[in-house]
């Protein structure tokens, strides 16, 4: 029963936020200031599902100016733990095929998402030219899942280097973002679905590395998160155990 319910409160939401979104941003279309806004809404969900989201947000996020976000990629959740600390003045790179989900990918575009063609090698290499431009003209960052893929339970994957190579031809810094461990972790038909914590790291600066540094840049990055993310899950499980005694 609480499976359905929460199913049906989920859906319900999304299509509202979707719909009344997308008549919003008709009035100033394609605004990157929407992804935040509306990533904001999605993260309320997180009470519908059971889960205590921690947000560890620096005060000097807001002053990080142009950069280049990423964030390890584990499931379809991470919409609702991660949309929260989206900064203002930042958009996601996605598929185009998100354009045609029902009523959230005219959502996702008219918020002033990037949608690019990943299986097409040629436009996806070009997606990173496309990244640099939009950064330096339109004074935006980028969010970005280094990992290409969700993850699924297998720990952070292996970093592909296309939001290396961008940062480092903008000349923006890269800002780490780790959320805890979530897959196999959520039950529908649970009422309390645990801790998450999603934090921002500080930035790394790029401007020591060069256009063929970036799987170097990558490397650093991936090992900054893995360690990071094994602290943050020690964190949870420590805090779960305690409220269990």
């Amino acid at each position: 029963m609480l499976f359905i319910l929460r199913f049906l409160v989920v859906m319900v939401f999304s299509i509202l936020v979707s719909v009344f979104g997308s008549v919003y941003c008709l009035f100033s279309p394609r605004n990157p200031r929407h992804v935040s806004t509306f990533g904001r809404l999605f993260g309320r969900l997180s009470v519908v599902l059971g889960l205590k989201v921690e947000l560890r947000v620096p005060e000097a996020a807001s002053h990080y100016g142009k950069c280049i976000y990423i964030a390890n990629h584990q499931n379809n959740y991470d919409m609702v733990t991660a949309a929260s600390v989206v900064q203002p003045r930042t958009v996601t790179v996605g598929k185009k095929s998100i354009l045609w989900i029902p009523f959230f990918g005219p959502l996702y575009w008219l918020t002033g998402n990037l949608l690019i063609e990943r299986e097409n090698r040629t436009k996806a290499h070009g997606t990173i030219t496309q990244v640099v431009k939009h950064i330096k003209e339109h004074n935006i960052s980028i969010w970005m899942f280094p990992e290409g893929t969700r993850s699924r339970g297998r720990g952070l994957l292996p970093f592909k280097t296309g939001a290396f190579h961008a940062a480092i031809a903008a000349g923006v810094p890269v800002v780490p973002i780790c959320i805890s461990t979530t897959s196999n972790k959520i039950k529908l038909n649970r009422w309390n679905n645990g801790h998450v914590i999603v934090e921002i790291l500080p930035p790394v600066d790029t401007s020591t590395y060069t256009k063929d540094q970036a799987r170097k840049l990558a490397a650093y990055c991936h090992d900054l998160m893995a360690a990071k993310l094994v602290q943050l899950d020690a964190e949870v499980a420590e805090r779960e155990a305690a409220e269990k005694r």
